[in-house]
């Protein structure tokens, strides 16, 4: 069964739309919005809204890990559009948002199987799902006699991103799931070599809970995103392989695997 999976899209519809041609299963573990571009700062959200100029600045300041700098910079530009009020603010960003998930959602391959990354926003996705997408989170499917289990989202962090999660409520979920064949999630287990990002120069959170699930019950492979220029993209932990499938994004390619 030859498998195809992406991750971190971030508004790369066009080689989304081409992502499971040659598959017989598409997966797609999440990040499928573009806040900002780290390799062209004009494109994304932040930059539409304002400018390129400021969008570079911003990720100049979040790549050095000055997070709450990079919350002012941004503060200070709506002030300067005179958008002052917080729930104003957070609708223009959700109008922003759905287009992405309009073109992203006409573009995602069908039959699919998809669960949430850091990124995205779940309960808008019932508005844009199409025959054939299933969503999979916390919780195990029967794939060609396989149990595959899936967790989307991601821990708290200091990004603050949209779809993080407590690290007791995430470890509850992975403990739920119960032993798979195939792991699928989001992020990856808290693996220095897998959580190690060489171009933002930190280490991205990855999940203890996940590195003990993968230690107890040992499925054949753990697939991920999340870390988009990881120091290591695999590694085993005793017989799982543990295989971050790549920055969509980046490589407008699929990850492929033979099940």
């Amino acid at each position: 069964m030859r498998v195809h999976i992406a991750s971190d899209v971030h508004g790369a519809g066009q080689a989304l739309a081409r992502a499971a041609e040659g598959s017989d299963v598409f997966v797609c573990l999440g990040d499928l919005i573009l806040f900002l571009d780290y390799d062209d700062p004009g494109h994304g959200i932040y930059a539409d809204l304002f400018g390129v100029d400021h969008a570079r600045r911003y990720i100049e300041l979040r790549t050095a890990n000055r997070f709450e700098e990079a919350r002012a910079l941004s503060h200070a530009a709506w002030e300067r559009m005179g958008i002052t009020d917080q729930g104003a603010r957070y609708q223009i960003l959700e109008s922003m948002v759905r287009v992405q998930y309009e073109e992203l959602f006409a573009a995602m391959p069908s039959p699919a199987y998809l669960t949430y990354g850091n990124v995205d926003i779940p309960r808008l996705w019932a508005d844009y799902l199409r025959p054939g997408h299933t969503v999979v989170d916390k919780q195990v499917i029967e794939v060609d006699g396989q149990r595959w289990g899936f967790l989307g989202g991601g821990l708290v962090s200091p990004m603050r991103t949209p779809h993080e999660i407590d690290p007791d409520e995430y470890a509850r979920a992975v403990s739920a799931l119960g032993p798979v064949d195939v792991l699928f999630t989001h992020i990856p287990p808290a693996v220095p070599e897998l959580t190690y990002d060489t171009v933002a120069r930190r280490f991205e959170v990855g999940s203890i809970a996940l590195r003990s699930y993968v230690e107890e019950h040992q499925p054949r492979y753990h697939f991920f995103g999340h870390v988009h220029q990881p120091l290591s993209a695999r590694t085993r932990i005793g017989r799982t392989e543990c295989v971050n499938v790549g920055h969509f994004h980046g490589r407008e390619a699929p990850f492929l695997v033979d099940l």
